[in-house]
């Protein structure tokens, strides 16, 4: 027993990443400059989406997304209650007010019904988390946003490549918000990008991850080594906004680039772990999963599960090493956010079941048919 070592979340890395990172420190520029901009078009050609830009993290991301529409204070904007606090800190952050929303039953999504009793005259967005990877009910969100005028930021911390309606999410909306923390689908040690198709949105963007200023230093750089160039105030910005010190920098922006290109292994090694863990759960009637998992969708970030006795559950697996996790406590039991608690009687009754079994690409197929046995065995 003492010989294993099962981890919750593991990114996958090996020496391609070590010498993308290796190149980047024989060049002597290791912050923002032509890293992230080639990591940001290989994106927008993955994504299929216009514009991408890097940045520190999917928290910054889901920030200057709501920054960029410089919606007025008064306003609020509708969020999945049952998500990390991010997707719910970016509204408050930009001093709006976070209308929490209630879950699915069958995939812990935004729902659309809730929604419909909870907006209100001031309501302006709509932040839709992807739970787990599972695409949220786009077909009668979309629909309902565009009738109401709403703005669309999807939160696609979950879903990195997960198609729907034969588009990848993060582009159904007027801005889509990944996140490359390290257990995330790909990880560049922390950070994210920002995608949209508007130009506008775009523009504020890029500018506010970096303090507001027009024009960045790589930028300047490669005017002022340029001999031909007569410019002598290659030094000179503008700031016409109040922006963050969110970007990306180029050592992230290598791994990132390297993490890109092995994403669709990581999916189909998932697929196989996601199968796996459906064929022994599913026959075992004390244990709901907590979405139907199949092939159609894949990217699944979460394996997530939903059991009676959790406490009792949780320190039997700790007993067998087996660690767990718990995503998420819903965000209006956190103290700082309880004064915009509403009500989300399927949140508040599903999360107290909710446990995370250990999934990633690197998770090997025994070690999962272990994991099964044990979670039988504290049945029997």
């Amino acid at each position: 027993m003492s010989k294993r070592n099962i981890r919750l979340f593991k990114p996958s890395l090996d020496n391609e990443e070590i010498n993308a990172v290796k190149k980047v420190f024989s060049k002597s520029w290791l912050g923002l400059g032509e890293e992230v901009n080639k990591f940001e078009k290989e994106f927008c050609k993955f994504i299929n989406s216009k514009y991408a830009i890097g940045v520190n993290s999917g928290t910054a991301a889901l920030d200057l997304a709501v920054k960029s529409f410089d919606f007025n204070k008064n306003k609020n904007i509708l969020v999945n209650n049952l998500s990390f606090v991010s997707s719910a800190s970016c509204i408050v952050n930009n001093g709006l007010e976070p209308i929490l929303i209630d879950c699915e039953d069958d995939n812990l999504g935004f729902n659309i019904n809730d929604a419909k009793k909870k907006i209100n005259k001031n309501t302006v967005a709509i932040v839709i988390v992807h739970y787990g990877g599972v695409p949220a009910n786009l077909k009668k969100i979309i629909p309902f946003a565009k009738k109401n005028n709403l703005k669309i930021i999807e939160d696609c911390a979950h879903c990195l490549g997960v198609k729907y309606l034969n588009k990848k999410l993060g582009t159904f909306g007027d801005i889509g918000c990944f996140s490359f923390e390290e257990k995330k689908g790909i990880t560049t040690g922390d950070g994210g990008m920002v995608v949209t198709n508007n130009h506008k949105l775009f523009s504020n963007i890029k500018k506010n991850r970096w303090l507001g200023i027009d024009k960045e230093t790589w930028i300047r750089k490669n005017d002022y080594t340029n001999l031909k160039s007569n410019n002598n105030k290659h030094w000179f910005y503008k700031i016409n906004s109040l922006g963050y010190k969110y970007n990306m920098n180029d050592l992230a922006a290598a791994i990132g680039r390297v993490q890109l290109k092995k994403i669709k292994k990581f999916i189909n090694k998932k697929q196989i772990i996601a199968n796996k863990y459906y064929k022994f759960l599913s026959q075992c009637k004390h244990v709901k999963l907590s979405f139907e998992y199949s092939n159609q969708f894949g990217a699944y970030w979460l394996m997530c599960i939903r059991v009676k006795e959790r406490d009792k559950f949780i320190k039997f697996l700790k007993q067998k090493m087996i660690p767990t996790g718990v995503h998420y406590i819903p965000i209006s039991n956190l103290d700082y956010y309880k004064k915009y608690k509403s009500s989300t009687p399927k949140t508040d009754r599903i999360w107290k079941e909710l446990v995370s079994l250990p999934y990633h690409s690197e998770l090997k197929i025994k070690d999962v048919e272990y994991i099964c046995k044990m979670i039988i065995a504290f049945y029997k």
